[in-house]
Parts: structure tokens; sequence; C-alpha cells
């Protein structure tokens, strides 16, 4: 095993395999979705063959020998499919990701304990089989094309494999000569390279005689669906040497190929195309090691600890403040002066320092976002419906932390969307709704939040049968006076969530309850939105970060709480007699809307002794659509704190998102605001702190 490299050897490598599963995740969604159009994009396929190749050596120098194993399967069944040994299929696209979920676990499980190991039999077997299942003719299917034997004596097996697939699909075969310069050859071959790319295929790119002993030559084999003409075109002159090896007509009848003479060219007229000209300025001074890569793969806990720190300087921030308090009591005015300025000054600096910490924490949604393309291709086809997901927004920016936690909800969402929200394509038929189903999934900005929408355009949610099976299930009382929201509410309840009463509702609630804990456990809130044979929209808002945030410090009984600022509406001074009683909920008017309120002494099980003549402060605050009024005693002022959990052992208390340290040796606990509007909407009182 590989206990004889370092612990940060281990966490490297760990990081790297990651990386590149992820990177071949994508790329077999890729494959699979041209699969379904009966081809394969011959780049994807061989980025899929490094990809494993890499993780082999990687998992082979460190001693893991069943990541290895697995991988050189995996390589051994794609190399097949790259010479067209291995038919493009269904079967072959699952198979792989069979493999890449092994290799997944397998990975994942070696960072928990480098002697973990999991049965990978099946997926060996199924790869096996598919290798095993291949059945190759003795004649050579290029002998009708009557190619010259000097052109394919020289190329490898592979690339008589996609020559071979150019000319099934009527491509013309062209041999393109080139000539550079010794000393930038590989520049300017590398942009011949990518301009013919743009036009076709390059099958085969071969050195040959140059011009003059200064000079070196090579012939390049393309495949395109354009002409003679419009391949010259693209380089626009005459320097380039290009031969007609096969034309589509001849191609389709399998007859013989005329080869077209080169034009003849001056000996003195240099064979570089003009692209390669340009840009040769780069190469004609000394080399460089430099890397070209401007990114650094920082391990999440080093980024914790520079937040620790950053926590601590905002703490000390704090305390300078306090003295500066003390300083002008004491009237020493001049040295206060000195000191506000110093504070001002630091105050200025942290604030760059911690917004700097914060942008190297976040990530876009797109590691997550890309994963779902996966879900769907998945579920779907075990459902036997048809699912397109349209992806907005994956460029928006979370905390990692969150984006890591975010990963089981949204997956879980996703699934119970196309399980039990989209239709078959025949009830969609039916419904006069295209076969094929739009699953939309979108992230947005707004202000100190992330909005995340997950929508489809299937049953929706019948209000009324979920009202019938909550009252049946004893959820809920017959006579109960529920809200269309309250309903809602009533599928992320737990009990409410065995796939038989989903199934017949015709709607969600597969372990919902679990997803909205999750979100909660975020400081977030999800909600619901359907409308019966339209579709389903759940929302998700969340914090961009839980690391350091500003919060409003308020009092209550004598005790003091933080509650986030980026969820702080506005704060009210009311009175007593402006608050209204409707449906047992204590409400106020605030300009022309009714804004329930929530007693955080009630909540918490306190007695407000605080009486300041029939007046009473209030903060408003809000999630996504909903709002709130929060009744407290007093409003101490706004602070920056650093979140600390509460550990495992206290994640049972609802309503709380952590403590923070307020610097002059007092710990208060910052409030869980989307956890309080759910209790606060629901009529309900279940905090106990």
């Amino acid at each position: 095993m590989s206990t004889d490299y370092s612990a940060q050897a281990l966490k490297e490598f760990l990081g790297e395999a990651e990386e590149i599963i992820e990177s071949l995740n994508l790329e077999l969604v890729t494959l699979g979705d041209s699969a379904e159009k009966g081809d394969a994009d011959p780049d994807i396929v061989n980025s899929i063959f490094r990809g494993a190749h890499s993780l082999k050596g990687l998992a082979g120098m460190f001693g893991f020998q069943d990541i290895a194993d697995l991988a050189h399967h995996m390589e051994n069944l794609l190399d097949n499919f790259r010479l067209g040994k291995v038919a493009l299929s269904d079967r072959l696209i699952e198979t792989l990701f069979e493999a890449i979920e092994a290799l997944t676990r397998l990975v994942h499980g070696k960072g928990e304990d480098e002697t973990f190991t999991c049965d990978v039999s099946t997926v060996l077997a199924h790869i096996d089989a598919i290798l095993s299942g291949d059945t190759g003719g003795s004649e050579n299917p290029l002998a009708a094309y009557r190619i010259d034997p000097s052109i394919l004596n020289v190329l490898t097996e592979y690339e008589e494999h996609r020559l071979l697939e150019n000319l099934k699909k009527g491509r013309n075969l062209y041999r393109v000569r080139v000539a550079f310069d010794l000393a930038n050859f590989d520049q300017g071959l590398a942009e011949t390279t990518d301009v013919l790319k743009q036009v076709g295929e390059v099958i085969s790119t071969l050195p040959c005689a140059g011009d003059i002993s200064e000079r070196i030559a090579f012939f390049l084999l393309l495949g395109t669906d354009q002409s003679l003409s419009e391949v010259r075109d693209i380089f626009g002159n005459d320097e380039i040497q290009i031969e007609a090896i096969v034309q589509a007509a001849a191609a389709k009848s399998s007859a013989a190929v005329e080869k077209h003479d080169p034009e003849p060219e001056d000996d003195t007229v240099d064979a570089t195309p003009r692209l390669a000209e340009e840009g040769n300025v780069a190469t004609q001074g000394e080399g460089s090691l430099r890397s070209i890569s401007r990114t650094v793969r920082v391990d999440i806990d080093k980024l914790d600890e520079l937040m620790n720190i950053v926590g601590e300087l905002v703490l000390s921030k704090g305390a300078f403040a306090e003295v500066g308090e003390r300083l002008k009591a004491l009237g020493r005015d001049e040295v206060l002066s000195s000191l506000l300025k110093a504070t001002r000054d630091l105050e200025r600096r942290l604030e760059e320092l911690q917004k700097g910490v914060m942008d190297v924490r976040m990530v876009p949604l797109a590691q997550i976002f890309d994963k779902m393309l996966r879900i769907v291709r998945q579920v779907s086809k075990a459902q036997g419906k048809k699912v397109i997901l349209d992806i907005d927004g994956a460029d928006t920016e979370l905390d990692k932390l969150i984006v890591e936690d975010l990963s089981d909800p949204l997956q879980h969402i996703i699934r119970n969307a196309i399980d039990h929200g989209i239709e078959s394509p025949d009830e969609r038929k039916a419904a006069g709704k295209p076969e094929a189903s739009r699953l939309r999934l979108a992230a947005s900005q707004k202000g100190n939040h992330v909005v995340i929408e997950i929508a489809d355009d299937g049953r929706g949610i019948d209000p009324e049968v979920i009202r019938r099976k909550a009252v049946k299930k004893g959820l809920v009382s017959a006579k109960a006076e529920l809200t269309r929201d309250d309903i809602y509410d009533l599928v992320f309840m737990p009990g409410f969530s065995t796939r038989d009463e989903v199934s017949e509702l015709s709607g969600r609630g597969v372990g919902m309850d679990v997803v909205k804990n999750n979100i909660a456990s975020m400081s977030g809130m999800i909600e619901i939105d359907s409308e019966v044979g339209r579709g389903t929209r759940l929302t998700i808002t969340l914090p961009i970060t839980l690391a350091i945030i500003k919060a409003l410090i308020v009092q209550i009984a004598g005790k003091t709480y933080a509650v986030p600022i980026n969820s702080v509406l506005e704060t009210l001074m009311i009175d007593k007699s402006a608050i209204r009683t409707i449906e047992r909920k204590e409400v106020i008017e605030l300009r022309q809307s009714t804004l329930p309120l929530l007693r955080l002494a009630e909540i918490f099980g306190l007695s407000s002794q605080q009486d300041r003549g029939g007046r009473c402060f209030v903060a408003v605050v809000g999630l996504a659509e909903k709002r709130i009024g929060l009744v407290v005693d007093d409003l101490l002022g706004q602070q920056d704190v650093v979140i600390k959990s509460l550990g495992s052992t206290l994640s049972f208390v609802e309503g709380i998102a952590g403590a923070a340290d307020l610097g002059n040796q007092k710990t208060i606990l910052v409030l869980d605001v989307g956890g309080l509007m759910n209790e606060a909407l629901r009529g309900e009182s279940n905090v106990n702190v």
C-alpha cells in the first residue's frame, strides 16, 4: 500500500485522482450524447483513454493496485473502441459509467482509509463481456478504396480505423504537405493542424523530406466534406500542397481514385503557411520552462485555517473599537484620534483580506451542475423517459463547502423530478405535450444569497390529493385550514415520503424531509410551487458563505444573539397596539402588506422583562419571497462575526446556525433565519435552547 508516502503526498494523489475522475465523468456524458446520434468524437474518446491511462499510472505509483487494475481494464476497453473493434452502443457507455462510479468509490474510500477496497468484479465482468463479444473480419476493408500502399503502410492501427470511418461517411481524403524552418516547426505544425481541424479530421501526421537541409516537411492526412478548392482557400495562398487521395463520389462507389498532381511550385517559395509566419516571433528566442497554467490546487483545510486567522483579526479589530470607546469616556481625545485612524486603516485592509480569502473559497456551481447531466441520463433511461436538461447560471459562485453539501440534496431532487414528476412519453403525448420533457436547472445571485431553481414541465402536484393523503396518514386534522403553501410544506414532513404514497400522488415526497434538513443546515430555505398538468418548481435559497458574516446583534431577555445581516431587510420600533392577531398568529401592517411576527423570547422559552413603555423592536428578515418580523428587546448594533459549528452533539437544535465570539470573551448564538421562518410560517414553536 501507500504507507511509505507522506500524508501530504496522499492528499495530492487523492486531489489529482478526483480531478481526473470528474473530467472523465463529464466527457462520458458528452460521449453518451453522441452515442444516441450513432457517432463519437475521436478527440473525446482519446481524451477519456488518456485519462484512464493517467489514473492507472498514478494509482500504480502509490500502490493502489485495485484502482490501477480497474483503470487498466477501462483503458483496454477504450483502446478497442478507438480502434473500431468495439462498436459504439448504450451498453458500452453504461459499462464505462459503471467503471467510473467504481473508481469514485475506491478513490473516496482511500481518502478515509488507505486499506479500503470494494468489489468491482461485476464491472470487470461487464468489460470482459464486451471485449469477448468482438468479431473481426480477415479482409482489410480499406482494400476496396485502392489507396496507395505507401500511405497505408505507415499508418497505425488506430489511424487506419479513423481513415476507414471517414471514408464510410463519404468524406474526401486529402494529403496536405507543409514545410517549416527547423527553429519553429513545432509551432507552425500545431497552428496548421488547428486550421485543418476546423474543416475536418486530421487522421495522421508524418514527417517527410524537406526542400533544403534547414527545413522539415510533413504530410497531414485530412478527411473532410469540403472540396479541394475550399480547403486551399482556408490558407489564403497557394503555398500549401494538397493532393486528393479519395474523392467523395469515388468513396461511395469504391471506385479507383484519380490523383491530382500538385501545382508546380518555385523551389525558392517558402511552403510555410501564412498563419505560422505571423506567430513565429515568440519561438525565435530561447525556450522557456514556465508553466502555462496559472492555477494552484489548495487543500480546503488550509483555507479554513486561513479563514480562522482572518476571523481572529476581525475580533481584534472589535477589541480596538472597544478600547477607543473607553478612551473616549476618559477624555483622552488625542490618543483616541490616533487610535481611530489606525482602526479605520486596519478595517479597510481587513475587509480587502477577508474578501480575498472569500474569493479563493468560491467555486462555480458548474462543479455540481455538470454532474447532474449524468444523473438525468441515468434515471431517465431507467424510467424509459426522454428528458432534456437545460442548465443556466452555472458560473454562479458559492463557498466550496456549501457546494459540496449541496450535491446530495440536488441529486435527490433531480431523481425525484424524473421519477415522480415527469410523465412517460405516452402520457405526455396523450396530454398534448412533447415526448421529451424539459428539466431546468438554474442559478442566480441575489444580494448575498444564491437562488437555485429546479423546474420541470411534468404532471405537477395536486394540493387536494396531498391534503387527503396527509389526513389519511394522520399528519393533519381533517378540519385544519391549510393554505396552498401549507399543503406543499407537507411534502417535506417525515412519514410523507414512502414511494407508494408519492407514486399515488403523482408528485414528489420521497426523502424530501432529509433534503429540507440538509438545506436548513446550510442556513438555506427550500420552497415548492406547482401547477397541476404544467409542472413543478423547487427554489433553494442559500447564503454565499457561512464563514465570516456581518451580523445584527440583538438582545432578548438579557441574552445576546446574532442575526445574519444578509437576511435583515430593515429594523423597526413599533407600538404594541399595532400588533394584531390573525388565525392565532401575531401580525402587523407594514406598507399595505401583512407581516407575521415571531417572538424570539417565546421561541427560546425565555422571559422577556424589557419594558419600553408599550413599544418593541422588530427586525424584519426575509429569504426568497418570504418575510417575517423578529420581536426582540433591544438592538445592539452590527458586527463582523465568525460562525463556528455547534458540532454533531447539538446538531438537533433548530433555529441556531452556530456560535460566534464577540471578541470580549463572550460567546453568542447565531440565529438560523431560514429555520426560524419555517417555524413562524407554520405557526409552531418547537425550538428549545
